[in-house]
Formats: C-alpha cells, sequence, structure tokens
C-alpha cells in the first residue's frame, strides 16, 4: 500500500509548489485508489507515469478536463468537413458534427469516436452517446488505465517502457503523445516514483 501521508507531503513539495487544493487531493486520490484496487501487483513505474501524464495533460489540475479551443477549432481539427477529412473518417468522425462532439476529455484527451467507441467498449458504458461521461473522474480514471496498459492511444504501451529489463522514462512519452515535452513529463514521473516508493 502506499504511503498516503507521505506522497501527499511528498508531492505538495515538489510538485504543486506547497499548496494542493481539495479538486487536486481528490484527483491524485482517485488515481491512488484505482491503482491498489485493480493494479497494484503491476510494476509501480506504471503508476508513476500516469501521474505524471495527468500532472502534464491536465495542467497540474488532477482532474479531467476538456480540450483547449472550441467548436470551430474541433471542426477544422477533427471533423470530416474540416481541414483534415481522412484523418477523421480513418478515425471514425464520419459524420459532420463529430469534430465538436469527440474532442479530447479526460486525464489523456481522449479523442475521435472510434477512440470512445473502444473505450467504451472496455468500460461497459456508453462513451459514443454520452461522450461526457469521459469527464467523470472514475471513468477518467479507468480510461487512462486501460489505455495506457493496452497502447489505445499510439500503438505504444506502458510495458514497452517499464518493465525488468528497461525502465525508459523519456520515450514513455510516446505512449501518448510522440515525444512532445518528454523530459519534462519524465521529470514528474521521476517525482511521483519517489513519492510512492516510501514504504516505512
Amino acid at each position: 500500500m502506499i504511503n498516503r501521508q507521505f506522497f501527499f507531503s511528498f508531492v505538495r513539495t515538489h510538485l504543486f509548489d506547497g499548496r494542493l487544493t481539495t479538486a487536486q487531493v481528490q484527483g491524485l486520490g482517485g488515481i491512488l485508489d484505482e491503482w491498489e484496487s485493480r493494479h497494484a501487483r503491476r510494476d509501480d513505474r506504471w503508476l508513476a507515469y500516469m501521474l505524471a501524464t495527468t500532472h502534464h495533460e491536465t495542467d497540474r489540475k488532477m482532474q479531467p478536463v476538456r480540450e483547449y479551443g472550441g467548436a470551430a477549432y474541433f471542426k477544422s481539427m477533427y471533423d470530416v468537413a474540416g481541414a483534415r477529412p481522412r484523418l477523421a473518417i480513418a478515425n471514425g468522425n464520419t459524420t459532420p458534427g463529430d469534430g465538436a462532439r469527440y474532442y479530447g476529455r479526460g486525464f489523456v484527451q481522449l479523442t475521435w469516436k472510434s477512440n470512445y467507441a473502444k473505450a467504451g467498449a472496455a468500460l461497459g458504458i456508453d462513451l459514443v452517446g454520452q461522450p461526457d461521461l469521459a469527464l467523470d473522474l472514475a471513468v477518467s480514471t479507468r480510461i487512462m488505465f486501460t489505455g495506457m496498459q493496452r497502447g489505445w492511444f499510439t500503438g505504444r504501451k506502458l510495458a514497452d517502457y517499464f518493465n525488468p529489463q528497461r525502465g525508459d522514462w523519456i520515450n514513455a512519452r510516446r505512449i501518448i503523445n510522440g515525444t512532445d515535452k518528454a523530459t519534462l513529463v519524465a521529470s514528474y514521473g521521476q517525482s511521483y516514483y519517489a513519492a510512492i516508493s516510501y514504504t516505512t
């Protein structure tokens, strides 16, 4: 079990400038709860890197968030009637309006109708019909855990970078977003790893 008193004290000091909000504590606690209830026998570097990913993707809010942008931006980026129709169709956004419906949400910015369908099927909920469910803390947490373990987002998964032979904090960023901000996210991951490794 994670020593939560040490964990919250450590991250408050090293990752949150000395102060945690109630929402941040709730989000961090939800991630720790999911780990301890379903995944605690796995490599604990996975947990540290998921915490780091959440830290970065939510801009330290530690709550599921909506992708920045409005309807015009989402249409341009994700809609069949936007700037990238082939990419939209390849990812399941085949109907005008899908771009503004299936934009990024959650801890890992779940995007595209096909990914909402995949995540919904895995979790047993209708994310295609109700995409805002991806903003629920428990749902967002399970999407992140399952997606990063199975390689939903880029084809890369946690076990590719954290296993008995390897510990690659920088290239693990490829699980979510190529190498964008890879060194920064790696530094978060190593700090979270220190926070969860205290056992006495």
